[in-house]
């Protein structure tokens, strides 16, 4: 039965270049440098900007907006009815804790710091006392290297915490990063409340990487939908514990493992989502848990090095609508009519050509200075399905087809707009030809999704 509309759902059109002055601001004392953003009065971007951001400070309905990974759903960390409100919007389960965003490393610092502990200065001259930074030493080369940008890590919520219980859902730690986004920082700045954002999708549906995804799941829960175009990553952040020993990936994501242990102090990083962590009746990380990134078609995950399905064989995954998506990647190709099988695979030999992954869109300059060298990168236009009337093997049926590119950068942006729209053709079943995990973590961040949306998996 369809939950019916209780609010009007207003997509608000954004352009980050034009909503007004952008200067990063160096700083010799600190890890990062500052964003500062003056908004353009006149400008009806910034008008929007400014609506949304009055009504994650004051409203109970959370606001989606656009990150560098996926569309967030925001809404005011401090406020429990606000947060409720997340829950309610995706009908995410109690026990799931959300990342909470932040702008700037002095909001952190306000919700990890109890306000009456200090300490005196390291040559106790004159009486001077300083606070001593709450941020675990163990994050700060991470810090330096990787914010603003797809990188969670866990913090410890400190006693009489500001943060709504609703947050952490009953953890000692909560999740923490900054987004590598113009319209995501200028929204926190301008709400000036720390943000918890999940992904701006149904629970357990694949995640949303255009407005227009999170328009189709939330309309009628949410009001306000801000429209920054395409996610650049197109996979969630890497989310870390370093508070263990040793230092763990809980979620994988944007930011390597190798890139990871290259840091002072995360040397031995290890694996943790494929551990008994996994497992426990409560998730440390979002996403550890529960199945997820789920369309309604049945997803068919055929592992790395899988041969497609011959044609007979397709037989199996046809239903009454006599359709079927398939998400090609480095591999297999479709030649209708010309063989008995319709999907082929390439010989590896002709495979091997495939490009290298690339980190999109990220510049070699740290911080905000580099988030603003990388604010006009273009993306590539997203991959039209091919339409095939296939007549085989005493099958008629159709086959949706999505080929997503060669380069991993390009399958984490497209692979989960590529399951939303085949799944609103209304096929019977989704085939995906999955990818190495070896290639690197954005590929383990691909593959993990795909497992977690897949009611079968062929491997060898």
């Amino acid at each position: 039965m369809t939950e019916p509309a209780r609010y009007k759902t207003s997509v608000l059109p954004v352009d980050a270049s034009k909503i007004g002055r952008l200067q990063a601001v160096s700083t010799s004392t600190d890890l990062l440098d500052d964003l500062e953003i003056e908004l353009d009065e006149h400008s009806g971007d910034a008008q929007r900007l400014r609506l949304a951001a009055e009504q994650l400070r004051t409203s109970d309905v959370p606001v989606s907006f656009p990150t560098e990974t996926v569309y967030g759903l925001g809404a005011d960390a401090t406020r429990s009815a606000a947060v409720r409100g997340i829950y309610k919007a995706k009908h995410r389960p109690s026990d799931n804790p959300l990342i909470v965003h932040f702008a700037s490393l002095e909001q952190l610092r306000a919700v990890l710091r109890p306000s009456r502990h200090t300490e005196k200065h390291a040559n106790g001259q004159n009486g001077h006392e300083e606070l001593r930074d709450p941020i675990p030493d163990i994050y700060k080369p991470l810090i330096k290297r990787f914010w603003p940008g797809p990188l969670t890590i866990i913090l410890p919520n400190p006693p009489n915490s500001p943060l709504a219980p609703e947050v952490t859902a009953g953890l000692r730690t909560f999740g923490a990063r900054m987004p590598r986004h113009v319209l995501a920082l200028a929204l926190i700045k301008l709400a000036n409340v720390p943000v918890a954002a999940p992904s701006a999708n149904a629970s357990t549906k694949p995640s949303p990487t255009a407005a227009e995804h999170v328009a189709y799941d939330l309309d009628g829960r949410i009001e306000t939908i801000i429209d920054g175009g395409p996610c650049d990553v197109g996979v969630e952040s890497t989310v870390v514990d370093g508070l263990s020993q040793p230092p763990l990936v809980l979620r994988p994501g944007g930011i390597s493992i190798e890139q990871l242990r290259s840091c002072s102090g995360w040397e031995n990083t290890e694996i943790g989502y494929k551990n008994a962590a996994e497992l426990d009746s409560q998730p440390r990380a979002p996403g550890m848990k529960y199945r997820h990134y789920a369309p309604r078609a049945t997803v068919v995950l055929f592992e790395a090095g899988q041969n497609p399905p011959s044609t007979a064989e397709l037989q199996i995954f046809l239903g009454p609508s006599a359709k079927l998506g398939l998400v090609r990647t480095k591999r297999w190709e479709v030649q209708p009519g010309n063989y008995n099988d319709t999907i082929c695979a390439l010989p590896a030999s002709q495979a091997n050509g495939v490009p290298p992954a690339i980190e999109s869109g990220r510049s070699e300059t740290p911080g905000f200075a580099g988030l603003l060298e990388t604010l006009q990168s273009t993306r590539a236009p997203r991959e039209a399905i091919q339409t095939h009337a296939i007549s085989a093997a005493g099958l008629q049926f159709t086959l949706l087809d999505i080929c997503l590119g060669l380069d991993i950068a390009s399958i984490a942006r497209g692979i989960f707009a590529a399951l939303r729209e085949l799944d609103k053709e209304n096929v019977d079943a989704i085939l995906v030809e999955g990818i190495d995990d070896a290639e690197g973590e954005t590929a383990a961040a691909i593959m993990n999704r795909l497992r977690k949306a897949a009611e079968v998996k062929i491997a060898g």
